[in-house]
């Protein structure tokens, strides 16, 4: 078995027992993989969760990668892309991720399962923004900047959590949630919005 097959394979283990595997070893037998194999690849069933939230994410990225229109796009329309086709994703594993999380919890609890994805979700979103800068989507300012990615994280999690939290049809309200969360998002980077805020916050601040 290859690294994809053992994941899948721990999924599929959850979503039939609705619990993990008491040990490696009874997982591995159950696969009749030798244990030796499976530290080949995981060193514990953690290992496994963390890869699955980055094997979504980089399935996702590929994807888009290949794709001649997506790379066309601007930095807005590329995260739109993202939101879009990354929900698509997180549907074909919509029942691992309600068996291994409860929706009150998530994703405040599981902070280091997502470690991976957010690592590489903070590089995307990188990239992202130096775009942005180059087609003056994004405005560069001292200070802040270096922020922007860290608050694109924030609404991958807004994201993640409503999608979890929506039983609209179709996940229709996760579209519209994403549309609007990154609209306000770019909107808030591009214009002038944070400057006034800014600017408000000194005056308060020297006025005291």
């Amino acid at each position: 078995m290859d690294k994809n097959q053992i994941r899948e394979a721990y999924k599929l283990y959850l979503l039939e027992h609705g619990k993990k595997p008491v040990s490696v070893f009874a997982f591995c037998k159950t696969l009749d993989l030798p244990e030796s194999t499976f530290y080949d690849y995981y060193a514990s069933f953690e290992a496994i969760e963390k890869d699955i939230w980055l094997a979504i994410f980089q399935d996702t990225v590929n994807q888009l990668q290949e794709d001649e229109t997506y790379q066309q796009y601007a930095a807005q329309e590329k995260l739109l892309a993202f939101y879009f086709l990354w929900v698509q994703k997180l549907k074909e594993n919509r029942s691992y991720i309600l068996q291994l999380h409860s929706r009150s919890a998530f994703p405040t609890l599981h902070r280091e399962k997502l470690e991976l994805f957010r690592r590489a979700f903070l590089v995307y979103a990188g990239n992202l923004v130096k775009e942005g800068y180059l087609s003056n989507e994004i405005k560069e300012r001292k200070y802040v900047s270096d922020k922007y990615v860290h608050g694109f994280w924030l609404q991958a999690l807004f994201v993640l959590k409503y999608w979890i939290d929506d039983t609209s049809e179709g996940f229709e309200m996760t579209d519209a949630a994403i549309e609007k969360a990154v609209a306000l998002s770019f909107q808030l980077i591009s214009s002038n919005t944070i400057d006034s805020l800014l600017d408000f916050g000194k005056f308060i601040f020297t006025r005291k």
